[in-house]
């Protein structure tokens, strides 16, 4: 059975990982910084050294594109994932879908395999969304979601400007987005979650993933002195949102136990120690794989506000920050990858994607599914995050046996195109 060189992969995986590393050793590489293009640097090299065309996308999307004269009419069947990074990172979050990707083609290469379509590996833009918002933009973009031009105009946290950072480092590319149109779509991926490592699966079919809805609450009270107010009289913007985190979490407690959510900032002013805080802006991030569960949701959290505002005599704006429905992935495929893990003799089980990914942008393009390898402990976001070699070597596995299923070609005793 055809395998990838897993000490290939894991190299490159390590490589990639050392880029974006400061001085105390935190890996950081946001959206069209200087270590973004550091990283971006070496895997056009990785692709070039794969003979893939290369090509980026005004949004900065980096394809690696694998095509024969045979089949270069034919929509491709396309891998990737991306490669930014949250701050103080792990080292397999995106980037492992996007190398695996290289190497997939690689070992199909070497192993003179002819594909009936072209295979096609793509690195999304800015998937992290923590320089400039919202996450998965450089995929969500490509699937016409937002357009290019609101996309490129989006000032980051530091005020910078997306399209004059891409421009900056030499990626803004010259394609129009979506200019390749998928035949199908695979991503593999981490986890981020524990799943599979509590249970002991090694690989996940991934059928869905959640909806997501975040928003921006603000709190208006009034500021007042710490010990001369009575507490009856005050009017604590601080105290309501506390409230709003307690509520969200005894409704996730004892509403359904698919809906997660998450106060993950918040904000006080004044913010002095001996102030009654007038002012509270906390971010909602609330989640559900059912469309009609997270509407409800997102209803009873309205009516809570408006019953908030009532009882604490505070102000309440809730802004809308973004906006996904849960994705149902294509069952052949998810069927597929079920397949390739049971010959290899991995065992396997259906998963949610728990968190948002590039492939729920580009399931509005095309077939679309995920492969998920264990997280250990779950951890993700962190420097903590692992996957063991060997699993990250058999998602690899499946993904090749998929691509292969997927663009139905044939060995031909040499190396190929």
């Amino acid at each position: 059975m055809l395998s990838i060189n897993g000490n290939r992969l894991i190299e490159k995986i390590n490589a990639l990982g050392a880029i974006g590393k400061d001085e105390e050793g935190k890996r950081t590489r946001l959206a069209a910084s200087d270590a973004d293009k550091a990283g971006r640097d070496a895997v056009v090299e990785w692709m070039k050294d794969a003979d893939l065309k290369v090509v980026v996308d005004r949004i900065g999307n980096i394809f690696g594109i694998w095509e024969t004269p045979m089949n270069k009419n034919e929509a491709p069947f396309m891998l990737g994932s991306h490669i930014d990074t949250v701050i103080n990172a792990g080292q397999y979050d995106g980037c492992y879908g996007v190398l695996a990707g290289i190497e997939v083609i690689k070992a199909l290469k070497e192993a003179g395999y002819v594909p009936k379509r072209p295979i096609a590996v793509g690195a999304f833009t800015n998937e992290e969304g923590v320089r400039y918002a919202p996450d998965m933009m450089g995929s969500l973009v490509y699937a016409g979601g937002l357009s290019v031009e609101d996309a490129l105009t989006t000032i980051g946290t530091d005020g910078t400007i997306l399209g004059e950072e891409l421009k900056r480092i030499g990626y803004e590319g010259t394609a129009e987005p979506g200019f390749l149109k998928p035949y199908a779509y695979v991503e593999l991926h981490i986890e981020q979650g524990p799943i599979l490592d509590v249970e002991g699966f090694q690989i996940g079919a991934v059928e869905n993933l959640q909806g997501i809805s975040w928003q921006q609450i603000t709190v208006e009270g009034a500021a007042n002195h710490a010990g001369t107010t009575p507490i009856a009289q005050r009017i604590d913007a601080g105290l309501a949102a506390a409230k709003v985190i307690v509520f969200l979490r005894d409704r996730c407690d004892n509403s359904n136990a698919t809906t997660v959510a998450t106060v993950g900032c918040i904000e006080f002013e004044p913010n002095a120690i001996n102030v009654i805080p007038s002012k509270a802006v906390l971010t909602v991030d609330m989640r559900n794989p059912n469309e009609d569960k997270l509407k409800e949701e997102e209803k009873v959290f309205a009516n809570y506000l408006k019953e908030l505002e009532k009882t604490d005599k505070v102000g309440i704006a809730a802004e809308r920050l973004v906006r996904f429905e849960p994705v149902k992935f294509d069952e052949a495929i998810v069927k597929l990858v079920e397949q390739a893990a049971e010959k290899r003799g991995f065992t396997s089980r259906r998963i949610t994607s728990g968190a948002g990914q590039d492939a729920q942008m580009i399931a509005r393009m095309c077939p679309t599914a995920m492969i998920f390898v264990p997280s250990i402990n779950g951890i993700s976001h962190n420097p903590k995050e692992f996957t063991p070699d060997k699993d990250l070597i058999a998602g690899a596995n499946v993904l090749l046996d998929v691509a292969i299923e997927m663009t139905g070609g044939q060995m031909t005793g040499g190396r190929g195109y």
